[in-house]
């Protein structure tokens, strides 16, 4: 029987006000095509304003009209109105703005002042073998299913179509209104009777039969319940609702069985917190109320858009009047309904706490979830008052292994996989089988949610589900021996990653191991508490360190070696194996959290020498790369030549190919920044050409930043400083995209500190400099890296300065501070140099000397070359007004700098303030052709500023900057 969901049953008036339209004879009101959900009061009241428009009914009238029986406060019925004026969008009614319909005459009455109107609609055809009831049999009243709209009518079309249908999902999700919803759209839509039968206060499964046939109004005096029900029943035309079958499943499956098959006009609709496994059966899973995601911050609004916030705040208005969510207080609500996995019972629970709680204090106890939700529903049944009854409900009717499995399943921090579930689980009571066997059950039966969209099914409790589960363990006795098997497990799991890292792809292994993060950081803490095993806890640190590499955890990496090398954690030195491991973890989290320290060097010196003692090849190559991006961090590039020619010799006798290409990477580093432009453009142009994507693993974790996007990000800079503007750009955003592919947050940073932004201010784009800001700022959110933080702050205080704003000047000041105080010194007198002209340009020239003073000295007296000749431009700016012979000498030994480095960007920057200079002084001629012969040198990058400031020099009537 396929039952149409486009047919309805004659009805009474119809009433059209606004864009709303309310039918009292089937309790349906209207907002488009949106259906509203008030109660029978509300909208009773309603019927009597509408019936008689722009008439004073008078308070009595209507209480009597709503409570007929029953003496009540007018309160009661302020309430019903407030919400009735709440469904209509008047607000409370008391001069908030918008459409008016309920008037308030003061201590008399109520009036509609809207205007009405209303008409009897024709009567359709109704759908076959359903014969239309006049005043058809409604379910029980219910509370406003919130968020449910879609799963309604999935189950009902379901029910239409198939007769047969049960809505699964664990307790609390709020399986009962929904199918109470399916059942009251039933029989609005359609006119069928409805049969309810709550089976939940069975103890026993002998008597479900017999809850039916009371529930029918039948007497069943056959042995064989099943049969005589399905025949009782076969010539009814009803939907019969059989709520709560979990705890007498098998029962209530044989009888639903029959009476699909033997009751052909029945509909059948039950909830369950698994499938009854019936022939027939069509399974809906409810899925937990949508909340926000967890990143980023909501205002009232945005939060009320997500059902489970707005069943938390209607449930906590009902508790506290006039209760309304603030922006203040919506990222805790979120939390909440997070925290409690969109889980409608127990949202309800922590809502009505809203009269002992602030929202936030409500969010900040949630550790203690279930004490704090305690506090049942009044006229709710028993397994629904409080959250741990709820799950009670479900826990006991499991098979002592299934609760054991659940039990210690808890333990695990996030999704797990059947494989691990095994592993922790088996002992000599229970094989494999029982524990496969068990794990599908607790799924079926909606204690375990199971994602199957990848190649191997993942299992997760719900965390209401786990924070029971975890008690239960403690309670059993069970915690310490299931804590040292989930720190076991995950021990030999990262030391299997550890090795596969080297043979699979990166994305792979990432994808199996990644997930296990959480889990390791459970393993660690329990081993580093007074009852955990320290030696496993080491063993564990140990073989996590290439997982912290590639998520870029630094700070936490950092954090759980210096546990181990300080003894904390083990009381013993590590094996000398252990500790070259140790070492270079140490030393390259130190270097981007905390900048390139004297203990960072000797962590790199340490794991060096423990390497050649044990003649570990691998490990010289990466202490020798630590040492030199060390080095190159503190300005020292021809010791990172030195260190580049010694990782060469070592890896052409291990015959490492990827190494052999990627130290020309380092090598044109250092000479770019030695200001060798020519020959860092040979060597990068040398390593692009040969560099192949390694096809397993990845490079990060040896060299600490993907290779490729590093290089280009160097070439890049090089392309710009000899004159390739053009070329740059294009090279710092395939560096940019290349790092964003690599799914590496060290290497996007570099990609967007020491390439993309800078390259980008130099030519001018300034919109596109705030966009790529905005994007690290966000990124650097998500990771605490000191370092990184003060490079963000110089670039944001370079572009506020190149815009005029004073701003800059301080954020760029602040942030050298701090590179100055961690002895970061890579591209550092650049930064100063951009500090220097900032102040002259605010005319603070005396401050702009010291500083453009002290960059000239850390570059001639240094290493850090790259920059003078834009140093000495800077400083010729800041004299042109008190000594311009000075001035033009500077600018003269810029130019001649910036040509002996092939750096043309500098060279033009310098020819155009000489040129400047020369017009003032009454030779502008000669600056006009010495400028004129650089810029001829230029190809491309005509609309860089530097370009176009040139021109207005060269040819002022044509152009404007």
């Amino acid at each position: 029987m396929d039952y149409s969901e486009d047919h309805v049953t004659p009805v009474e008036t119809e009433y059209v006000f606004g864009p709303f339209r309310f039918i009292p004879a089937r309790q349906s009101l209207q907002c488009g095509e949106t259906q509203l959900h008030l109660g029978g009061r509300a909208l009773g009241i309603l019927a009597g304003l509408v019936e008689r428009p722009g008439e004073l009914i008078s308070k009595r009238e209507l209480m009597v009209r709503v409570w007929p029986e029953t003496v009540v406060e007018e309160s009661n019925l302020k309430v019903q109105v407030a919400a009735l004026r709440r469904a209509l969008g008047e607000g409370d009614g008391d001069g908030e703005q918008g459409n008016r319909y309920i008037g308030t005459v003061k201590g008399r009455g109520y009036c509609f002042i809207a205007p009405v109107g209303s008409h009897v609609p024709a009567t359709p055809e109704a759908p076959p073998g359903i014969r239309p009831k006049t005043a058809p049999k409604q379910p029980l009243a219910i509370s406003r299913p919130i968020g449910r709209d879609g799963a309604i009518r999935a189950a009902l079309r379901l029910l239409m179509r198939r007769r047969f249908a049960t809505i699964v999902g664990p307790g609390g999700i709020g399986k009962t209104t929904v199918a109470l919803a399916v059942a009251e759209a039933a029989t609005a839509e359609y006119g069928i009777d409805v049969c309810f039968v709550d089976l939940s206060p069975l103890s026993d499964a002998q008597f479900v039969a017999g809850a039916i046939a009371s529930a029918l109004g039948l007497t069943i005096h056959s042995a064989d319940a099943a049969p005589a029900l399905a025949a009782s029943l076969r010539d009814r035309r009803l939907l019969l609702l059989l709520d709560s079958c979990e705890h007498v499943i098998e029962q209530a499956a044989g009888i639903a069985e029959a009476i699909v098959a033997g009751a052909p006009e029945v509909l059948l609709l039950s909830t369950s917190r698994e499938p009854l496994r019936v022939p027939g059966e069509c399974v809906q899973r409810l899925a937990p109320l949508d909340v926000p995601p967890g990143a980023g911050m909501l205002t009232a609004a945005q939060a009320m858009s997500y059902p489970a916030i707005e069943l938390f705040v209607e449930r906590a208005a009902e508790c506290v009047e006039h209760y309304r969510l603030s922006d203040a207080d919506a990222p805790a609500a979120a939390e909440i309904c997070r925290r409690l996995d969109g889980n409608a019972l127990a949202i309800e629970l922590a809502a009505t706490r809203i009269d002992a709680f602030s929202v936030r204090e409500l969010a900040a106890r949630l550790d203690d979830q279930f004490r704090l939700l305690q506090r049942g529903r009044r006229g709710a049944h028993h397994r629904h008052r409080t959250l741990a009854a709820t799950l009670d409900w479900s826990y006991e009717y499991l098979q002592p292994s299934e609760q054991a499995i659940l039990r210690a399943t808890s333990v695990f921090a996030g999704a797990f996989t059947l494989d691990a579930a095994t592993v922790l689980c088996v002992d000599a009571g229970r094989g494999a089988e029982v524990i496969v066997d068990g794990v599908a059950e607790l799924a079926a039966k909606s204690l375990l949610s199971v994602d199957t969209s990848g190649p191997v099914a993942l299992y997760r409790l719900l965390d209401t589900t786990k924070a029971y589960a975890l008690e239960k363990l403690e309670r059993c006795g069970e915690t310490a021996a299931i804590r040292r098997r989930h720190a076991a497990l995950f021990q030999a799991i990262f030391e299997r990653s550890a090795v596969e890292w080297e043979a699979r792809p990166t994305a792979d292994w990432l994808a199996d191991y990644g997930r296990g993060i959480d889990d390791a950081r459970r393993a660690l803490a329990w081993a580093a508490s007074g009852g955990g095993d320290r030696a496993t806890g080491v063993a564990l640190t140990v073989a996590a360190i290439p997982l912290w590499m590639h998520l870029s955890l630094l700070g936490e990496c950092r954090h759980s070696v210096e546990q181990v090398l300080d003894g904390a954690l083990s009381g013993v030195p590590p094996a000398p194996r252990d500790e070259m491991k140790l070492q270079a973890a140490l030393a390259a989290a130190n270097l981007h959290t905390c900048g390139p320290l004297a203990g960072t060097d000797a962590s790199w010196l340490r794991a060096l020498a423990l390497a050649e003692q044990l003649d570990d090849g691998e490990y010289q190559l990466r202490a020798l790369w630590g040492l030199a991006v060390h080095r190159s961090y503190t300005g020292q590039y021809r010791d990172v030549l030195t260190l580049a020619e010694r990782f060469r010799a070592i890896a052409g006798t291990h015959g490492d190919r990827a190494a052999r290409v990627s130290v020309d990477r380092m090598i044109a580093a250092a000479l770019h920044y030695l200001g060798e432009q020519r020959a860092a453009r040979a060597h990068l142009d040398a390593m692009l050409s040969r560099y192949v994507a390694p096809v397993h693993r990845s490079h990060v974790a040896r060299f600490q930043l993907d290779q490729r996007a590093a290089a280009l990000g160097t070439q890049a800079n090089v392309l710009w400083l000899q004159g390739y503007p053009d070329q740059a750009v294009r090279a710092a955003s395939e560096a940019l995209q290349c790092a964003r592919d690599s799914g590496h947050a060290l290497s996007l940073l570099n990609a967007l500190v020491h390439a993309a932004c800078p390259v980008r201010l130099y030519v001018g784009d300034y919109a596109d400099v705030e966009r790529l800001l905005d994007e690290l700022h966000d990124h650097l959110a998500k990771h605490a890296l000191t370092v990184w933080n003060a490079l963000w702050r110089c670039l944001r205080g370079m572009l506020l300065a190149r815009r005029g704003d004073e701003e800059g000047l301080q954020l760029l000041r602040g942030a050298l501070d701090e590179l100055r105080h961690a002895g970061f010194r890579l591209r550092y007198a650049g930064y100063l140099g951009a500090l220097a002209e900032a102040l002259g340009e605010h005319g603070r020239r005396d401050e702009a000397l010291v500083a453009v003073d002290e960059a000239l000295t850390r570059s001639e007296i240094g290493e850090e070359r790259w920059c003078v000749a834009e140093l000495l431009r800077i400083r010729g700016g800041l004299l042109e007004e008190s000594d311009p012979d000075a001035a033009e000498q500077l600018y003269r030994r810029a130019l001649d700098t910036a040509e002996a480095q092939d750096a043309q960007a500098w060279a033009l920057r310098a020819a155009t303030s000489l040129a400047r200079l020369l017009k003032r002084r009454g030779r502008g001629e000669a600056g006009r052709q010495l400028l004129a012969v650089v810029y001829a040198r230029f190809t491309e990058g005509h609309d860089s500023l530097d370009l176009r400031r040139a021109r207005a020099l060269l040819w002022p009537e044509e152009t404007h900057v």
